[in-house]
């Protein structure tokens, strides 16, 4: 199975087009997964024109609880969480935010008197449809969970354990944790960006995070007679990076695209 990632630092370059339509090009001849791990707003199955359906998987996280009767109220707990999902007035209990919780364990490995549990709990669903000739997985995270890289996570791992010759990542837009749970191990990441100065600066961060991934990338120009390409160019010189692709701005496409029949 050859892993492909699309991705891009700049929303709205239209990265999850491509996803779409490279899943549809090589499930020609291929077996394609396309898996949209952009959990936090999914739209592959919106832009196919799909309902989600009945989930075929959840997601769940290991939260911090507080035991009470062990708690000395020390701190340290407060100091090792990264996330600052961990809240504490002087000389009262410490209190966990759930929704800042990346479930890293930090807190509970170093509490020195063993005061920190762990509850487990839903935290997302996994959906799984046919799309004509391909498969389509989507990762859709519960409202209010801000840390959503482990629901990213185990939504690859769901597409990963079907045999497939092709697993297409659609990750989210930026440079956060869950474009990183998406990109980590992938054979190649295409790098959706637009001949803007914004189109610019994003892809500078995406391919700078690519390379400490050590994720071969190449770089796709989409509107590319929109703007000028100037600044791509000299990125993609400084990273030593291929454009693959500059594809012209289509009408057609807008318009399929509105209507979920790309």
């Amino acid at each position: 199975m050859k892993t492909i990632a699309i991705t891009g630092g700049k929303g709205g370059t239209g990265k999850s087009t491509l996803a779409v339509l490279t899943a549809r090009k090589l499930a020609k001849n291929n077996k394609v997964v396309l898996c949209d791990c952009d959990v936090e707003c999914p739209n592959d199955y919106l832009i196919l024109g799909r309902k989600l359906g009945q989930p075929k998987a959840r997601s769940y996280a290991e939260f911090p609880k507080l035991n009470k009767k062990k708690c000395i109220k020390c701190g340290l707990c407060v100091k090792v969480c990264k996330n600052n999902a961990i809240f504490q007035k002087p000389g009262e209990y410490p209190v966990f935010i759930k929704e800042l919780c990346s479930g890293c364990g930090a807190c509970q490995a170093v509490c020195p008197v063993g005061a920190i549990e762990t509850q487990k709990e839903e935290t997302g669903k996994i959906y799984l449809n046919e799309v004509d000739n391909f498969l389509l997985v989507t990762g859709v995270a519960k409202a209010r969970i801000e840390e959503t890289g482990p629901i990213v996570e185990q939504t690859k791992s769901f597409a990963e354990k079907i045999k497939t010759d092709y697993l297409i990542l659609d990750t989210a837009a930026g440079t956060h944790c869950p474009v990183i749970s998406a990109l980590i191990d992938s054979d190649l990441a295409y790098v959706v960006t637009e001949p803007t100065p914004m189109g610019a600066f994003d892809l500078n961060l995406i391919l700078d995070l690519c390379k400490k991934l050590k994720v071969p990338a190449e770089i796709i120009i989409n509107q590319s007679d929109l703007g000028d390409k100037k600044e791509i160019k000299q990125i993609a010189k400084k990273f030593k990076v291929k454009i693959k692709e500059e594809i012209s701005y289509s009408r057609e496409i807008i318009d399929k695209y509105s209507k979920g029949k790309l």
